[in-house]
């Protein structure tokens, strides 16, 4: 409204120049009318930038500008330039105002993300059912979910059934179905049926507390071209600051002609300088357009922790997926019994036993092949496990260690070899002798072999598999998605020394991500310059350990965060050649006359106007 007012006064002034033969100082108060109704802000925040000892910045720039155009009139021969003061202060906050409204919207956009925490639930105490603030609920009591509503804390389900949109967390469309037992996450919408749930977390906890504060904080994490901005302003602007001065006060000294008549135009020319150098573009363009792409990738169910990391992510050359979980489901089922002296019920009885307490997928096939049903009275103890190689425990009277051939080596048991099998092998030894082997397969995720096909269509010249599984497993899913380079049988400290030599071997200027599961390999997360966690839905270890969070497990998702990333950097890009481009030229044509304060307005609050619609783009991300 306060720019539609000063618009119309400005008008009106005009009017009152052209119509009225007024002395100069009589016309400089008409015009002050709406140089001040337009203005007054930013002079106030130009005066407060000086008192706090921190002056450099647009609003002084603006200020000195407008303020020099209105008193150039008063010098022996120069022309009177009182509408172009008040026309660059209105420009000026034309540009703000596209300016917040930018802002505004990349808010809304991460606004949008607090909309998936209900602050309410509806949770049973003493028999009653009752509506309370949702940081009030405690870890262990029951929340009623009815359909429509968000589930308000993280829990088990304990009753009832129903369908989950987990759209918010992910950025999945297809609803999940939902039955007794299983975990459901804040966040979610409750689709179909009323559910019971017991709360495993305090809302503070909860995933989608995690996720608001993760993607809030991203901020904090500056990328490259961010911190060359701020740096690059606090130096420029007191140097633009006083080659304006040079060039309205030097100039005149060498030229014929007395130095009066010759300071009018040169001050016109290095106010004109002071305010095509405003670097407003730049310092308000680029941050916004990391923060619109972080937000735009939080939609996807892409957390990026911030915007070094998405400049990261745009460089990468070379990803290096973990195998079990990552490409392949991570669900295992026990496909082949071979005994060696045992019966196959016999030797999956004590291989069950000894992974009772195993938290390995591999564990869980083995316990699903012998369920818990099937109680016999053994007791089970002195359970130990061995890093990348299994675990071994006394079951009743008996030793007993399942593993891999490096555990079987490590015992003197001589182990066999499956041919005609494919998949991950379990020996069995008992009381150090060889007792057989269980055939283990785990199948390739469906969207595998078209998300590797999608890196190196987007430039990631090496997809490599690390492993610590065997290598008849790897070779077979290596094979099937066309993966060239892979390793078998790695420890945790075997992953880690390949990755320092991944690292060594990379392109200069280009990154390594490292994608896993989070849980597992957190060190080599932390060594990759981005790691990557997928399918951490819930993990809190994924959301701690990694970079990069894909809310679902989707490997498609490591090509879509690439692709937002690279999109991203390169409106930060534009935007900097614009702004930097565009103003050298017009600063060059200030300092030789060819110009006016109309031009300089464009290159400064239009080539604002401009970037800031240009990093607005970065809040759409591209289709799946």
């Amino acid at each position: 409204m306060r720019i539609i007012v000063a618009a119309l006064l400005l008008i009106a002034a005009h009017w009152v120049e052209r119509n009225l033969q007024l002395p100069t100082w009589q016309l400089l108060l008409v015009y002050l009318v709406p140089y001040f109704t337009v203005g007054l802000g930013t002079l106030r925040e130009a005066w407060e930038g000086i008192c706090h000892g921190d002056p450099f910045d647009e609003n002084l720039l603006m200020s000195l500008a407008t303020i020099g155009a209105l008193v150039i009139g008063f010098m022996p021969g120069a022309e009177t330039q009182f509408p172009e003061a008040v026309f660059v202060m209105l420009f000026f906050q034309v540009g703000e105002l596209f300016e917040g409204y930018a802002q505004g919207r990349s808010r809304d956009s991460i606004s949008k993300l607090m909309d998936i925490r209900p602050d309410r639930a509806n949770v049973v105490r003493e028999g009653r059912e009752l509506t309370v603030e949702a940081g009030d609920v405690a870890v262990g009591e029951t929340i009623i979910v009815r359909p429509g509503e968000r589930v308000a804390l993280d829990g088990i389900v304990t009753k009832g059934s129903s369908t989950l949109d987990t759209a918010a967390l992910t950025g999945e469309s297809v609803p999940r179905s939902l039955t007794i037992g299983d975990e459901v996450l804040s966040g979610c919408i409750n689709l179909s049926g009323v559910v019971s749930v017991r709360t495993t977390k305090s809302f503070g906890e909860s995933t989608a507390s995690k996720i608001i504060k993760l993607v809030e904080s991203a901020s904090e994490n500056k990328s490259h071209n961010e911190r060359f901005i701020t740096k690059f302003a606090r130096i420029y602007t007191p140097v633009v600051l006083l080659l304006a001065v040079c060039i309205s006060v030097v100039p005149p000294l060498f030229l014929a002609g007395s130095y009066m008549s010759n300071f009018p135009v040169w001050l016109y020319r290095g106010l004109m300088f002071l305010i095509v150098s405003c670097p407003c573009a730049l310092v308000i363009s680029i941050p916004l357009t990391f923060f619109g792409g972080i937000g735009g990738a939080s939609r996807k169910g892409i957390l990026v922790k911030g915007s070094n990391f998405m400049e990261a992510l745009a460089k990468a050359a070379v990803a290096v997926f973990d195998k079990t979980g990552t490409l392949t489901q991570g669900k295992f089922a026990v496909t082949t019994v071979h005994p060696s002296k045992l019966s196959e019920q016999e030797l999956l009885h004590l291989a069950a036993h000894v992974e009772r307490y195993s938290t390995h997928p591999i564990g869980a096939a083995l316990r699903d092949a012998y369920p818990p049903e099937a109680t016999d009275g053994c007791v089970v103890s002195d359970v130990s496990e061995i890093a990348g190689q299994g675990v071994s425990a006394k079951v009743g009277d008996l030793s007993v260690a399942v593993g891999n051939t490096k555990l079987m080596n490590s015992l003197g048991a001589s182990w066999t070899l499956c041919p005609e099998d494919k998949g991950t092998v379990a020996h069995v030894a008992i009381n150090g002798a060889y007792a057989g082997h269980i055939v283990i397969n785990d199948s390739v995720k469906p969207k595998s072999k078209e998300a590797i096909q999608q890196l190196h269509r987007l430039g990631v010249t090496q997809c490599i598999m690390l492993t610590g599984d065997s290598r008849t497993a790897a070779s077979t899913v290596a094979k099937e998605l066309d993966i060239s380079d892979y390793a078998a049988e790695l420890l945790p400290a075997d992953k880690v020394e390949r990755m320092k030599q991944l690292l060594g071997n990379k392109p200069e200027g280009r990154t390594l991500v490292f994608v896993g599961d989070g849980i597992n390999d957190a060190p080599v997360l932390a060594h990759a310059d981005v790691g990557i966690a997928m399918g951490a839905l819930g993990s809190d270890a994924a959301i701690e350990a990694a970079d990069v969070v894909l809310m679902d497990d989707n490997p498609l998702r490591v090509a879509t965060a690439i692709s937002i990333a690279r999109r991203t950097v390169g409106i930060a890009q534009q935007n900097i050649w614009l702004a930097i481009g565009i103003k050298v030229a017009v600063m060059l044509l200030a300092v030789v006359g060819l110009g006016n304060l109309s031009l300089a307005v464009f290159a400064d609050v239009g080539v604002m106007v401009v970037a800031v619609l240009n990093a607005m783009r970065s809040l759409h991300t591209p289709k799946d």
